[in-house]
């Protein structure tokens, strides 16, 4: 069986597109949702797209597939939202662990399939990692500043629990994203250290932050290599940052990134900004022309897609990927 730490020497490693843009295509309406098994649940399900991973489990492994098939090495689970603390949001916090193991099961069965019908490129699954809805260094209420929402021990509970049922599942990386309060990614890189400990099993992990405006900085006010330096205790597969940004705008500080780690490195940008209706126009040319640019100099181990992005963004970045090598990683650091 590949290890991806190996493939990660060899080449760039593509990852997928946006789960949440392609299940909009499906359309599914609240009995979608909610199937025969929820169908008569006492709150609206529609938009919780993890319980899709239960509800309509072949549109999941769709999607998986149609990334495979664009080119990308790596699927994320479709589980963003799957802790305990995003899931109160539908009263769904039992389901927690049922959602991720269903969601791992699922990608892993998929990236099987395709790394049997071509041995020489093998498919990764990584489980997918949210921030959760609740930030654990900033008060919600610009009155009570010393106020917060949640704990450092209550998110450690929560990421547990998910971080087991990814394991059980059947991933092959966990991977810590779209990061926008470095306290929150502590308190999940803590309890996978736990789990792995506990289990004795040495998973890889990817890191990934999200830069939130031009200033340059996540939303809890870190900038790049103060972020790093917050994280890079653990040792780590990669660190990276997606979402917030288009490929372009997020150019400048991959390259300070890049400089400063002795990690891999990933990005999953956006197809450029949101436009006033809050949907992305990039094409997936434009995007492609953009990230060529991360390759020329060196800059990326593993690129993907995040909002805005199909597998036609996917398929285009994993042409261009393949002519260029890898980044170096500089030991001295």
């Amino acid at each position: 069986m590949s290890d991806i730490r190996e493939e990660i020497e060899k080449r760039i490693l593509v990852l997928d597109g946006a789960m949440g843009t392609m299940l909009q295509r499906y359309d599914f309406s609240e009995e979608d949702f909610r199937g025969e098994r929820f169908k008569d649940y006492p709150t609206s399900l529609k938009g919780n797209n993890d319980l899709l991973s239960i509800t309509q489990p072949q549109a999941i492994a769709e999607v998986h597939g149609l990334y495979f098939e664009a080119g990308a090495d790596i699927v994320e689970t479709n589980t963003f939202s799957g802790t305990t603390i995003a899931m109160a949001d539908y009263q769904m916090e039992d389901l927690v662990y049922e959602l991720n193991y269903e969601s791992a099961k699922i990608a892993k069965q998929v990236a099987n399939e395709f790394t049997k019908a071509n041995p020489e490129k093998p498919r990764f699954v990584a489980g997918s990692i949210g921030p959760t809805n609740k930030t654990a260094s900033m008060s919600p209420d610009v009155n009570k500043p010393e106020y917060r929402a949640i704990t450092f021990e209550e998110l450690r509970i929560a990421y547990k629990e998910q971080v087991e049922a990814l394991i059980d599942g059947g991933v092959d990386v966990l991977l810590v994203e779209t990061i926008f309060d470095t306290l929150n990614a502590k308190a999940a890189l803590f309890a996978i250290e736990e789990v792995k400990e506990e289990r004795q099993i040495d998973i890889p992990i990817m890191v990934s932050g999200t830069i939130t405006d031009a200033s340059g900085r996540t939303l809890s006010g870190q900038t790049v290599e103060a972020f790093l330096t917050s994280i890079s205790h653990v040792p780590l597969l990669s660190v990276g940052f997606n979402c917030a940004l288009g490929a372009e705008q997020l150019k400048p500080y991959l390259q300070r990134l890049s400089y400063e780690t002795e990690f891999y490195t990933s990005a999953h940008p956006n197809a450029g900004l949101p436009n006033a209706f809050g949907e992305y126009d990039q094409s997936a040319i434009q995007m492609q022309e953009l990230i060529e640019d991360y390759l020329k100099d060196g800059l990326i181990n593993i690129i993907g897609g995040c909002c805005g992005t199909n597998p036609k963004h996917i398929q285009a970045i994993a042409e261009v990927a393949k002519n260029y090598k890898p980044r170096q990683i500089n030991i001295e650091v």
